[in-house]
């Protein structure tokens, strides 16, 4: 999503009427927000710049109490037996949190999944969650191709390619298979490493670095993306052109990205948050898939790594250049 269209984006959510956001206007709905990330937190920005369009306004008429437990299952626990005792409206969880949540059966929970929120058991199908979860999931397996062609049109003598997952990461097998087909198609060998969380990503670094490849594909999931510099530094420590999923790693050194703009998309959450703390069920809001996607370009690092862009239909296709 480039700049026009998130401010296309903006201006629609805010033209929607806001007279009729609370039923009750001495009423503060309380929002739990439940992360393994730490702040500062974009993700939350882009989730209260959407509140805030819906005319949800901090300490008048909506509380937002944030967890965050960077690597502390056991916060987690605790913040899951808080919601169980009650009294909140709404949970909204970022990531890996969301694994915890699903022993929440009785309060609505909003999320944003990297993975397939189906294979989760989150929700029964996209279409018609059919429980307390809905939100958005940002796989898309047509994606998964595009960023192959995409790197190999910015980096045409590419003829082996290392594709690095968490294969703990739900819905991460169909993301390789459609990854595969797609190299194959255009005449790229793939060598599959996938590490099995956060104990297995050095590991998992040390075996791209054997796969003598010519690039370096990652999926995109909480974990890679907490790590997105360290993956970023090793790449281009090996000489290796690299295509993630999202913007935020191209910022820390990759090459390449290529899918939705995650601010965005939990601008939009902010949406399903209002609907649903007016009246409306999580079991009848579709899980949202982003329709507007961003490929942005890391031009210093590509300097670093000797890959001449300049006459590259990439470059000129590109929603934002990192220069």
């Amino acid at each position: 999503m480039d700049r026009r269209d998130f401010i296309a984006f903006l201006g629609a959510a805010m033209a929607w009427p806001t007279a009729a956001l609370a039923q009750d206007s001495t009423r503060v709905y309380r929002i739990f927000w439940v992360s393994t990330d730490s702040q500062p937190d974009p993700f939350l920005a882009g989730f209260r710049e959407g509140l805030r369009a819906r005319g949800y306004v901090e300490g008048k008429n909506v509380a937002l109490e944030l967890h965050y437990a960077p690597g502390n299952p056991q916060a987690l626990r605790e913040v899951v037996s808080e919601l169980k005792r009650g009294n909140i409206d709404l949970a909204v969880s970022s990531g890996p949190a969301t694994r915890a949540m699903t022993a929440v059966t009785d309060v609505p929970v909003l999320f944003a999944l990297s993975g397939d929120p189906v294979e989760l058991d989150l929700v029964k199908s996209l279409g018609e969650p059919g429980g307390n979860f809905t939100g958005s999931t940002f796989l898309s397996l047509e994606l998964a191709g595009k960023r192959v062609e995409l790197l190999k049109e910015a980096v045409p003598t590419v003829r082996r390619l290392a594709v690095f997952s968490n294969s703990l990461h739900p819905g991460e097998q169909s993301e390789w298979r459609a990854t595969r087909e797609a190299a194959t198609a255009l005449g790229i060998e793939t060598v599959y490493v996938p590490f099995a969380g956060k104990s297995e990503l050095d590991n998992g670094l040390a075996a791209v670095g054997d796969a003598r490849a010519d690039a370096l594909l990652v999926f995109p999931d909480v974990l890679t993306l907490v790590h997105r510099a360290k993956i970023a530094d090793f790449a281009i420590a090996h000489r290796l052109p690299s295509m993630f999923g999202w913007s935020e790693y191209c910022d820390a050194g990759g090459l390449l990205s290529y899918g939705a703009n995650q601010r965005a998309t939990y601008f939009w959450l902010a949406t399903y948050a209002d609907r649903i703390l007016r009246g409306e069920k999580p079991a009848n809001l579709p899980v949202f898939q982003p329709t507007k996607f961003e490929l942005v370009v890391n031009l210093r690092t590509a300097e670093r790594l000797g890959i001449d862009l300049d006459k590259s239909s990439v470059l000129f296709r590109a929603n934002r250049v990192i220069e």
